[in-house]
């Protein structure tokens, strides 16, 4: 059990990358990625090696947070991920800092349809995270982080504003750097998890192409977990919750993407599934599924995440 609760925290609070915002199609965490984790936490002092397996079935959801026609959006997101418990301590806590470099693979139906292709490839925004410093209260944790998304994605939808069309799917990152808080709590007590991850992503700068300058409204993204281990298996729910705190804004004004005058609104997500993992010798297997049961102004439908966590 403790190898278990030691694997789970070497992934806890790390930012992830993932689709999803109200004009741009992208958002700095994947929703739900961070499920099954203890997001207080950080495991003892080494290096980890986590690999998340994302695959999303989605459709796009308008103002009304009705389902829009012919709108079907496939993602896979491969998230590559090394952190390092340093074991030095900080303000009496425990740091930790990591990378992660997320590709993806998107297959967008309109896209599909308009220009053929068999979908996009690419790579999203590189993920450092300087610092995590993590507190340990009796069973209760507490992990206070920092993560930076570099403006390096492989496309962006400015590319598609200069008409350097992706053959069938969507953009592989967003065109903007992302300073992103994160806070992860936990209580861990007798193979129980009970976790939040918390996330503010918050957009330094803009997505700029002739005639386009598009600057992301601010996030508020949590994944939350509801777990109990017996010896090797791990049985439990995940829940995650993605809500727009300001609208996003086109040279300086509420702004529309082509025929879609609503695409400013605010984007609310909610989703809830079931979580299985196993200790399978010194690799920690956790899979997760997820539906989105409200979703507005932004993508919803199922997520399917399998994580491998290894200690080198």
């Amino acid at each position: 059990m403790k190898k278990t609760l030691a694997a789970l925290a070497a992934a806890g609070a790390l930012v992830l990358a993932g689709p999803a915002s109200a004009t741009e199609m992208w958002e700095p965490h994947l929703p739900g990625v961070d499920e099954g984790l203890a997001a207080g936490a950080l495991p003892p002092p080494g290096v980890y090696g986590i690999l998340d397996n994302y695959l999303a079935s989605l459709n796009i959801y308008n103002q009304n947070a009705k389902k829009v026609t012919n709108s079907g959006l496939s993602a896979l997101v491969e998230v590559p991920v090394v952190l390092w418990a340093t074991g030095v301590k900080v303000l009496g806590a425990d740091y930790a800092v990591a990378i992660a470099q997320p590709f993806d693979y998107t297959s967008f139906a309109p896209q599909q349809a308009g220009t053929g292709g068999p979908g996009n490839w690419g790579t999203f925004n590189t993920v450092l995270v300087p610092g995590q410093l993590a507190w340990t209260l009796g069973d209760f944790h507490v992990n206070a982080g920092l993560s930076i998304l570099l403006d390096d994605a492989t496309s962006t939808m400015a590319d598609v504003i200069k008409r350097h069309y992706l053959k069938g799917g969507l953009p592989s990152g967003i065109g903007y750097t992302v300073i992103q808080p994160d806070l992860g709590l936990s209580w861990l007590h007798d193979g129980w998890n009970i976790s939040a991850s918390l996330h503010l992503p918050i957009a330094v700068d803009a997505d700029v192409a002739p005639g386009w300058n598009y600057k992301s409204g601010n996030m508020f993204e949590a994944d939350y977990t509801v777990t109990k281990t017996i010896d090797k298996w791990t049985f439990g729910a995940g829940a995650h919750g993605v809500n727009q705190l300001n609208s996003d804004t086109c040279k300086g004004a509420l702004c529309g993407l082509g025929n879609s005058t609503n695409a400013h609104n605010i984007e609310v997500r909610y989703g809830v599934g079931p979580i299985v993992g196993y200790q399978f010798g010194g690799i920690n297997i956790q899979a997760t599924w997820n539906h989105d049961v409200y979703t507005r102004n932004a993508p919803g439908g199922d997520i399917v995440n399998v994580r491998f966590l290894v200690p080198f």
